[in-house]
């Protein structure tokens, strides 16, 4: 594909009809952060549109440039949450009929919320892609309009007002922008009118570190597909980057960022805090990028303003994003201690903690030389963490670090005390689709030999659970138990070597 031609896409966001449906949402100074980072830090609120997402201004803009004889075909697209929202609003206001393809993991508030602005839904796949496959079918059959949700230029043109909003807004010219990013059309956009009105103006692509679409396209030179996709920060889990925005980007963007899901929960405390709102993940997911730049002593001097794309947030998601908050700004550790089992040594250890404030305690006697007990600590950033293990060690009591251990946050926490038997156990982490049935078709695949010795699943409202399961296994059997796994076609990953289980759950 040749260079798309960025006079000629600011000209369209120049035109772009978004305003009979979006808001002008206001750039608004974030004082608390602000002092807090040593940086002027501006929130771009785009929560605070009627669908709660900035993907209003694509879908209208897209469905307003429609001839009647398109509009009489009627529209189709495929979306798990904002962009389905946009397109049903727009459809509706533009007066044409939209079918909205969604996967079978979407929750049901987001389908009553497309069903309510009058669209029809139907949901198919496990996921975004499955869905959009689904949906494209269906247009190319039907003759209806697919709405793409990133990969089209009047899409991207309507994202653009975003930035041109920016800079009516802002005081001075921002130092950088830093843009939440999935398949690129915000991005794309807001970097398309800074290249053209401010060009002086950094453009910071954050993306979920599980979802490097962008991240692993631009080291590869090519758009490429990831095989997996993290999707916690769901409003920005795609597999593929957009052609066009890609060809935009390789333009347009300065730098790439990518943030942890601990970094992600620690951003939406702080918005917030600042705001008084809470967002999704993918709202969030550029302040996690800023503040990440600020602490690295890698972001530019001057004004920062961060997107805050959406506040689409499932409500049984908010207990898992708030557990994992305080991880994600440094201020609770999480660490397995080795202390010896006998009288006394408890005390000790909890005289070692000192002041600090305990946030949850997992202990159970086993008949072995050493307890293990699993602690959750509150601290000041991650310094103190460094603190806690150097104050242990002073009595001599060994320290193992789990702040990051996927197995101990998502699962251990929730059950420390059982120990198995004596036989021949392996321990997996599996992903599976949150839909009726996936934990049958996962237990059909294996056959009766595999007796299943450990399993915890705990819902945290996203489209994916995590599962932690152990098996019994024959020696020498373990390739074959491993290939009836893999013909699950769910994610999976060996544990049976992390050291949480070795202190915890093995018998």
């Amino acid at each position: 594909m040749s260079k798309v031609n960025l006079n000629d896409l600011a000209a369209r966001i120049e035109a772009a009809d978004v305003y009979g449906l979006a808001k002008r949402t206001p750039t608004q100074l974030a004082p608390k952060l602000s002092a807090e980072l040593g940086q002027n830090i501006w929130l771009k609120r785009e929560d605070l549109q009627d669908v709660f997402s900035f993907k209003i201004r694509g879908a209208a803009n897209r469905i307003s440039g429609l001839s009647d004889s398109e509009r009489a075909r009627g529209v189709v697209a495929a979306s798990a949450g904002n962009h389905a929202q946009g397109v049903a609003a727009a459809a509706q206001y533009y007066g044409t009929d939209a079918l909205i393809f969604m996967p079978v993991t979407t929750p049901p508030i987001k389908v009553d919320a497309v069903e309510a602005m009058g669209a029809k839904t139907q949901l198919i796949g496990d996921n975004y892609d499955e869905a959009c496959a689904a949906a494209i079918d269906h247009a190319a059959n039907s003759g209806a309009v697919f709405i793409h949700p990133f990969d089209e230029i009047d899409v991207i043109a309507g994202q653009g007002t975003v930035g041109r909003e920016i800079l009516e807004q802002m005081p001075r010219t921002p130092a950088a922008i830093y843009v939440c990013t999935g398949g690129g059309g915000l991005v794309s956009g807001i970097g398309a009118w800074m290249h053209k009105h401010a060009p002086k103006t950094k453009i910071i692509a954050v993306e979920a570190a599980g979802a490097q679409t962008l991240g692993q396209s631009l080291q590869a030179g090519k758009v490429v597909s990831l095989n997996r996709v993290d999707g916690f920060a769901d409003g920005t889990a795609v597999r593929t980057f957009g052609e066009t925005t890609f060809e935009i980007c390789k333009q347009v963007v300065d730098g790439h960022i990518a943030v942890s899901n601990d970094e992600i929960c620690a951003a939406v405390k702080d918005v917030f805090e600042a705001t008084r709102t809470v967002v999704e993940p993918a709202g969030a997911q550029a302040l996690a990028g800023v503040i990440q730049h600020i602490k690295s002593g890698e972001a530019p001097e001057g004004d920062l303003v961060v997107t805050i794309s959406g506040a689409n947030v499932n409500f049984d998601r908010i207990g898992h994003v708030v557990d994992r908050a305080e991880f994600g700004s440094g201020e609770e550790m999480l660490f397995a201690a080795t202390i010896p089992e006998q009288a006394g040594a408890f005390l000790n250890f909890v005289r070692a903690l000192g002041h600090r404030a305990v946030t949850e305690f997992n202990y159970r006697y086993a008949p072995r030389k050493d307890a293990h007990v699993l602690v959750g600590l509150k601290t000041r950033d991650m310094e103190d963490r460094e603190q806690v293990i150097t104050d242990m060690a002073e009595q001599s009591i060994t320290v193992t670090d789990l702040s990051h251990d996927r197995l101990a946050k998502r699962h251990l926490r929730h059950m420390v005390g059982g120990r198995g038997d004596d036989k021949a156990e392996v321990l997996y982490r599996f992903e599976f689709p949150e839909r009726p049935g996936a934990l049958t078709q996962f237990l059909e695949t294996l056959d009766a030999r595999w007796n299943i010795s450990l399993f915890h699943y705990r819902n945290h409202g996203a489209a994916e659970g995590h599962v932690l399961c152990g098996f019994h296994v024959p020696k020498g059997d373990v390739e074959d138990l491993e290939t009836q796994l893999s013909g699950t076609g769910y994610p999976m990953w060996p544990e049976t070597h992390n050291p949480v289980y070795e202190f915890f759950l093995r018998g």
